[in-house]
């Protein structure tokens, strides 16, 4: 495959070290354009979140397929409508992480349980490098989600921490535990290109979640 590389950051620059596609980064002085842009087999993006929705109508103009694991920022509210009329495929995700997919069903499960547990406390911490500008992290909010409730998220910015997420459960008299933590960013580049290689393989029109989309193939 002949990828476009957006964002040659923390986690771009892992994407780049793939040796199994062609990989092509573009950046301020090498700027993505539509003419340079159709010549690609799918797009991969790192861009902090308001760079790449500037770049929205761009990579809908091409048609590709976009995989984008940028966050902090709020999705036009028809952009799924839109992709699914043009017949494109995007997956999106606040983690490319395979690992934090089997959280997500941790959760769903834990999440199902709660009527168990009518009086509750539910805690998020979350860890990243200082260079990370937004929190709470998107997966952080993810796994929020995940729960269906409202949970309590604390963020610490600190060192070069990849990435590591705690959630508690607390009922009073005991407690649940579910931890993720992040090892090498080799594994969201890793993430990324498994998306990008199923999108080329799997017409999945629409904006698609990244940890659905694991969940479909286990």
């Amino acid at each position: 495959m002949k990828i476009a590389l957006l964002g040659q950051g923390k986690t771009g620059s892992k994407v780049l070290l793939n040796k199994h596609h062609q990989i092509i980064a573009f950046d301020s002085k090498n700027p993505p354009t539509f003419e340079r842009l159709e010549t690609f087999d799918a797009i991969i993006s790192f861009l902090p979140g308001e760079a790449f929705k500037n770049l929205i109508p761009l990579l809908i103009e091409t048609k590709l397929p976009v995989v984008t694991g940028s966050t902090g920022f709020e999705w036009p509210a028809n952009l799924d409508q839109v992709l699914k009329e043009k017949k494109i495929s995007w997956i999106y995700a606040s983690n490319f992480s395979m690992g934090v997919a089997v959280v997500k069903q941790m959760l769903n499960k834990l999440s199902q349980a709660k009527a168990l547990f009518p009086s509750h406390a539910t805690n998020i911490h979350e860890v990243h490098h200082t260079h990370k500008k937004d929190a709470p992290s998107g997966t952080a909010l993810s796994m929020e989600a995940w729960m269906n409730e409202k949970c309590t998220i604390t963020s610490e910015r600190t060192g070069d921490v990849i990435g590591f997420h705690e959630l508690k459960f607390d009922t009073g008299s005991e407690k649940i535990t579910v931890t993720h933590e992040a090892l090498d960013r080799k594994l969201f580049a890793d993430g990324a290109i498994w998306a990008a290689e199923y999108l080329s393989n799997n017409k999945t029109f629409g904006l698609n979640n990244f940890q659905e989309i694991i969940e479909r193939t286990l």
